[in-house]
């Protein structure tokens, strides 16, 4: 199954199913449409989040202040704002990481 992008007016909403307290940080694969990101923090006062931000801007070439958390603060289920590049962009660089 493919990772589900939609685009919005101010970019594209990326889902993201986090894997909090991992033995380590990375992207580890597809889980219903949205992309698996391990970290190796503890999901508390948004450490998890800051971490899985981080994550993502490095696997996917792209700055910290292009990826924003918009939904999902305290749950595993995550939707991320990716601004600055093209869904096609993005799909491609998704692909090339799983």
């Amino acid at each position: 199954m493919p990772i589900q992008l939609d685009e919005s007016s101010s970019g594209i909403l990326l889902q993201v199913k986090a894997q909090p307290g991992a033995r380590r940080n990375g992207v580890t694969g597809e889980h219903a449409g949205a992309l698996k990101v391990a970290v190796t923090q503890a999901p508390e006062k948004g450490k998890a989040n800051d971490a899985i931000i981080e994550v993502l801007a490095e696997a996917l070439h792209l700055k910290r202040n292009q990826i924003e958390l918009v939904s999902g603060m305290t749950s595993p289920q995550k939707k991320f704002l990716v601004t600055g590049i093209t869904r096609l962009e993005l799909e491609e660089r998704i692909r090339s990481i799983l």
